[in-house]
């Protein structure tokens, strides 16, 4: 028997890691998916008269082992992957999408469902019963019901080369980044880079058998060389080397698979009888239109760029008095770090000994424990996928009855490893739904990449750091707090451009001094950081916020841009396309050896297609909600309690109507601007 085909026999049905073989995969998914279809079956050759409970609930519920058993392969393909994984995604992928086509575009089904909707009517749903009934609708719609059988044809094929091409972007950046490390052998190469570094960076020499020191594309790695290293030269190397990601003409580039995705993407889209895909993706965005993006992009702009611009002088003084005639990209970390010392006499390094990453956890566990009575205690008979990963069992103390309940699982993965992508995020193993009676409670993972500890220290976080594990953790309190009745709905489930608030609101948090002084304490001494300190960390939170609000409206333009104008691409590189609508946002000289587009995963391979904005539309509805808490106490038991209602609900309401619920009225772009700018 096929060990991931049944429900798993390991405490609350977590993923048995520890006997999952790879060639498991491959048998269980032809399994899984024959199961499903069965189901899909029996709702098509059901006799009786289509109801909303024998088609539209029936499909909500149906597949689900096989969503259980999708999510963790791909999970696993992103945060501990390997060659014969990476291979079994490619043949994984078409079998799973042709499975999705073939249900989408299911007429018999299809004809249950509208005959339904049709009818809803007369049904007496509720909220979350009509809010299923019309996203399932719509979804088949969106999917090519409406087509004839050629176009339905047609795009089954499209979306399968989407899906394998995407996959393949990905893993060409994972290999590009993985491909270059700099060999370092004199010391004097490393001036000005901080001790805990440089052993770092001995250790990943020892780890290749290699005299000196290493330094990697990895995040942890390069950052701090970026800001810290005196050596301009190198740092130029180590710049040109990630500019190039999937951009050298290699085997693992890209350009031509942008293209590709590009020319796929708008055909998808005419198909369903959309101007261009950004059209089609925003119908279902609280945003709802390219015009209502680009628009609010360009007031951003508007706004910000001064800001920028003065920012970038200071910076270009600074470097002036070094001789530096013309600053280019690679020196903005190193002199931006120069400047923060400068204006608040405040580094990471300084910083690091007061976040090791055991008491960061403790407090961003403590916070949900305050606002949502969360508990988290660690389990060591769950298996996992990794020795370093941690899972932990959530539990949840109601304020009226004292009594604590199972709430979900939480893995934590917060090293990185060859077999990781870059980056960090937030998934899930396993949906929350309620079902017979019984609430299924969902198995939510973090995965992050944070300095490894050394011999000599435990790994200890820069503030941005910080403020990363309280922005995945935040997207996981959206997953663990789920309370509705169907797995569709559920967490995370949102629109795309409402997801990035539960995320982007818990950051917020890190910059108040009396939840910091909690837990921001020497890991040696255990002396609380200084209120100097504090003070300079809040001070210094706008810190390059135009250059960083530039930075962000870049990506988002450049993103709408390859949505809405594909067709420019027929007669121009992915290099030129870049340059030209990215250049409002540019602040410095481009480099002709290198682009961001073949490394632009969020787009490419991830779900933020003409989505990139979403961030920025997001960070309005969390400096608007966190003012709320700010005007009424952080830790307001009133605010907090209907804050769980908008994270527990995930995607039964429009989203916009879940934000009035919660604050009373809609979200302010002048919160934002006031946070940002003052």
């Amino acid at each position: 028997m096929n060990i991931l085909t049944e429900k798993f026999n390991t405490p609350y049905h977590s993923a048995p890691f520890n006997t999952i073989k790879n060639e498991d995969y491959l048998p269980a998914f032809k399994e899984l998916i024959q199961q499903s279809e069965a189901e899909i079956d029996a709702i098509v050759n059901n006799p009786e008269a289509p109801t909303f409970e024998n088609v539209i609930e029936a499909l909500a519920y149906s597949g689900e082992q096989l969503d259980v058993v999708s999510n963790i392969f791909f999970n696993l393909n992103s945060a501990e992957t390997s060659d014969e994984l990476q291979q079994l995604a490619q043949e994984v992928s078409p079998i799973l999408t042709e499975y999705s086509s073939k249900i989408s575009q299911n007429e018999a089904l299809f004809n249950k469902i509208k005959k339904v909707y049709d009818e809803k009517d007369t049904y007496h749903l509720n909220e979350e019963q009509q809010m299923l009934l019309n996203e399932t609708y719509k979804g088949f719609v969106r999917s090519g019901a409406l087509l004839n059988e050629e176009d339905k044809e047609k795009l089954k094929k499209i979306s399968m080369d989407l899906s394998l091409k995407s996959l393949q972007f990905g893993q060409n950046v994972l290999a590009s980044t993985n491909a270059y490390f700099k060999h370092i052998t004199h010391k004097e190469d490393l001036a000005g880079i901080p001790e805990a570094i440089i052993d770092q960076y001995a250790e990943e020499a020892k780890e290749r058998n290699l005299e000196g020191w290493v330094v990697t594309l990895q995040y942890p790695s390069y950052i701090p060389f970026m800001t810290y290293a005196e050596n301009r030269e190198l740092r130029k190397e180590l710049a040109l080397a990630n500019g190039k990601k999937s951009f050298d003409g290699g085997e693992f580039d890209n350009q031509n698979l942008i293209k590709e995705l590009l020319q796929l993407k708008q055909q998808k889209a005419e198909l369903l009888g959309y101007k261009d895909y950004a059209d089609f993706v925003l119908e279902e965005r609280m945003a709802k239109s390219p015009v209502k993006v680009f628009d609010f992009l360009q007031e951003l702009l508007t706004k910000a760029k001064p800001y920028a611009n003065k920012e970038i002088e200071e910076l270009k003084s600074l470097a002036k008095a070094d001789g530096i005639e013309e600053m280019q990209s690679y020196d903005h970390a190193f002199y931006a770090e120069k400047l923060r010392k400068q204006k608040f006499d405040l580094n990471d390094e300084e910083l690091k000994p007061y976040f090791p990453l055991t008491q960061v956890q403790d407090a961003v566990f403590g916070l949900a424990g305050k606002l949502f009575g969360l508990t988290f205690e660690e389990r060591n008979d769950i298996p996992k996928y990794h020795e370093e990963v941690k899972v932990y069992e959530v539990k949840e103390t109601l304020a009226s009855s004292q009594e604590s309940s199972y709430k979900a699982l939480l893995y934590v993965d917060y090293f990185p490893r060859k077999g990781k992508r870059a980056g960090a995020w937030m998934t899930s193993y396993k949906n929350q739904y309620k079902q017979n009676g019984e609430n299924s409670r969902p198995h939510i993972s973090i995965v992050c990449n944070f300095s490894k500890p050394t011999k000599d220290t435990p790994s200890l976080l820069t503030f941005q750091e910080v403020t990363t594990l309280f922005h995945e953790f935040g997207h996981a309190l959206h997953g663990m707090m789920a309370n509705t009745q169907y797995p569709t709905l559920s967490g995370t489930s949102v629109k795309w451009d409402f997801v990035e608030l539960p995320s982007q609101f818990l950051e917020n948090f890190c910059y108040e001094p009396e939840f910091l002084k909690t837990f921001a304490k020497h890991y040696k001494t255990g002396e609380v950081l200084p209120d100097e300190k504090i003070e300079k960390i809040e001070q210094s939170k706008n810190f390059m916020e135009g250059y960083q609000t530039l930075r962000q409206l870049g990506f988002g333009l450049l993103d709408m841009n390859y949505h809405t104008k594909v067709e420019e691409l027929e007669h121009e590189s992915v290099k030129e396309f870049e340059d030209k609508y990215t250049k409002a946002t540019a602040l410095y000289p481009t480099h002709s050896e290198t682009a961001m587009s073949p490394s632009f995963s969020h787009i490419f391979q991830g779900g933020y297609s003409a989505g990139y904005y979403s961030y920025k539309w997001a960070e309005v509805l969390d400096a608007d909600a966190f003012q709320y808490f700010k005007e009424n106490g952080i830790f307001n038991p009133e605010i907090a309690a209907k804050y769980k209602v908008l994270l527990s609900s995930g995607g039964t309401k429009d989203p916009m109507e879940l934000y009035k619920s919660f604050r009373g009225s809609e979200p302010k772009v002048e919160s934002l601007l006031k946070r940002a700018f003052g």
